[in-house]
């Protein structure tokens, strides 16, 4: 069973958000956002796990002009 809850967002940042997402709707662009914030904090959470336990080899020397 799926349960809604109403809120009443500030309608400017809502516009805001849905524009910056590119969301069709301002229910996308929440939801969006929330997948976001979500996935950020695991990310943080993951960076500082394993903060200077990996590396890198990259792509090698490139020059800078």
């Amino acid at each position: 069973m799926v349960m809604t809850k109403s809120i009443r967002p500030n309608t400017r940042l809502s516009d805001e958000a849905k524009k910056v997402l590119g969301a069709e709707s301002r229910t996308e662009a929440a939801r969006m956002a929330l997948r976001e914030i979500v996935t950020l904090k695991r990310f943080k959470a993951l960076m500082k796990k394993n903060s200077g336990k990996l590396s890198f080899a990259g792509l090698g020397k490139q020059s800078r002009s």
